[in-house]
């Protein structure tokens, strides 16, 4: 449609040489935009073709596969949008890949996730919040409080003598107290032995 709405037929041009034009770059446009997972743009696509073409010219030239200082060289490109577009250019592969012959597995499976916990990790890490939590029930309710606003103990954020202060209307120095006896008990072998053998860990 855009080659029939900007045709000038008064330039004496055949309609068929100018609209071809247009439909080549219509097609090209179209694989650009569908053929990738990841749709790259239609300049960079422009530039991949090159790169790869010339890749190729050059492996027979000289027999191996060229660096990316050698291709810089010959397409007289900046080495560093080489090795970008270089990097563009490999397509990307799904996680579900199906892996082996039953197609049961995918690549997804295989690969590790960094940031997941690890089951035994896991479970200490509940052990001793379950521990804390009974060691510090051990204490008075204002003591525990205290302690629990002091460290951020089950709070997204640990409070200062003063912000303590201001929760129970004392001084910064009684919450200081406070804190110390409370940490005093908890180092009583009654209690501390309860917790001992998560730092051994």
């Amino acid at each position: 449609m855009k080659a029939v709405d900007k045709f000038e037929y008064r330039r004496g041009y055949k309609f068929s040489t100018y609209a071809t034009w247009w439909i080549r770059q219509a097609i090209t446009r179209s694989i650009a935009d569908q053929a990738r997972t990841i749709r790259i743009p239609v300049h960079m696509i422009e530039t991949i073709n090159k790169l790869v073409r010339t890749s190729r010219q050059m492996l027979h030239e000289i027999g191996r596969e060229p660096t990316p200082e050698e291709l810089a060289e010959k397409l007289s490109m900046p080495i560093d949008k080489v090795r970008k577009v270089l990097k563009i250019a490999k397509e990307p592969i799904s996680l579900e890949t199906p892996i082996g012959d039953e197609e049961d597995s995918h690549l997804g499976d295989f690969i590790e996730d960094k940031n997941a916990v690890q089951p035994l990790d896991a479970a200490i890490h509940a052990n001793l919040r379950e521990t804390t939590t009974r060691v510090l029930a051990s204490l008075t309710a204002r003591e525990e409080r205290v302690l629990r606003m002091r460290f951020g103990i089950g709070m997204n954020t640990d409070h200062t003598l003063e912000e303590v202060g201001q929760q129970f209307s004392v001084t910064r120095e009684r919450i200081r107290q406070i804190e110390a006896k409370a940490l005093r008990k908890l180092k009583h072998p009654s209690r501390s032995r309860k917790l001992r053998s998560f730092l051994e860990n």
